[in-house]
């Protein structure tokens, strides 16, 4: 499958972890330039060592930044322009849950965060990059949001209400940017990733049984659908979120024979 992103540059949020760091390691396979993001500079570069090691010759940096601050948004755009020239690919990754347990007793402050990482951050480096590079020049965007978004589920509903934003921003800037800019996005199922270690490590067993293709997610399995949404391959689509979940949104009680 022809990418066409050898020489372009991506910029992936959550970048130092996870869904993100695979994301990074899979677009610098593809030849693109990696830009990536996280609140801690020690972990991205350590990141960007592997894969300045494992992918010499495409250009690798790393910059901190809270997703859900603006300035320090504004200010990693403009770095990463000043870098490479453009920022061809966004992957907005980043993600938080800081709360667990029933709605009524979210705490205001756990709601903010929740929606400053998951939601605002959305805004913010989209419109960031349509501004400092993609007007001009073009490019697409990807959106890791979450089959939570799609559910209602125990314990998450808020953070799955901000996936479920995220779904529809997609759309929305899909229909606002186009056709110069393409918006896509993705729904993972359980993936194995630290940020949702409390939903699977207790019950990987018991997940694996009843999921139709046997397993858990892995960060490649989103990273391979992430490359496909951000280059040519997937070019007559926008406004698309994906569903990679292993079957679990098809799971069902009825027995054959």
């Amino acid at each position: 499958m022809e990418t066409g992103l050898r020489g372009r540059t991506a910029l992936v949020t959550g970048a130092s972890r996870g869904i993100g760091k695979g994301i990074a390691t899979a677009l610098a396979a593809e030849g693109a330039n990696v830009v990536l993001v996280s609140r801690r500079q020690e972990a991205l570069d350590a990141v960007a060592a592997e894969l300045a090691e494992a992918y010499p010759q495409v250009g690798v940096f790393a910059k901190a930044a809270h997703v859900g601050e603006p300035e320090q948004v504004q200010e990693c755009v403009a770095a990463a322009v000043e870098r490479f020239g453009t920022v061809d690919v966004l992957v907005n990754n980043a993600g938080t849950n800081p709360y667990f347990g029933p709605l009524v007793d979210i705490s205001v402050s756990q709601a903010e965060k929740t929606v400053q990482v998951n939601q605002l951050s959305i805004v913010l480096w989209t419109q960031a990059v349509w501004h400092a590079s993609m007007a001009r020049h073009g490019g697409s965007v990807v959106n890791i949001a979450s089959v939570g978004g799609l559910v209602t589920e125990h314990g998450i509903g808020y953070y799955n209400a901000t996936k479920a934003a995220v779904i529809h921003l997609t759309r929305q800037f899909a229909a606002e940017l186009a056709p110069s800019v393409r918006v896509n996005g993705i729904a993972p199922g359980l993936v194995r990733t630290q940020l949702a270690r409390a939903l699977w490590e207790p019950f990987e067993e018991q997940m694996n049984a009843v999921l139709p293709l046997g397993r858990i997610g892995e960060p490649e399995d989103i990273a391979s659908v992430a490359v496909f949404l951000a280059g040519s391959a997937s070019g007559w689509m926008t406004g698309q979120t994906l569903t990679v979940d292993g079957g679990s949104l098809i799971r069902t009680s009825v027995t054959v024979g």
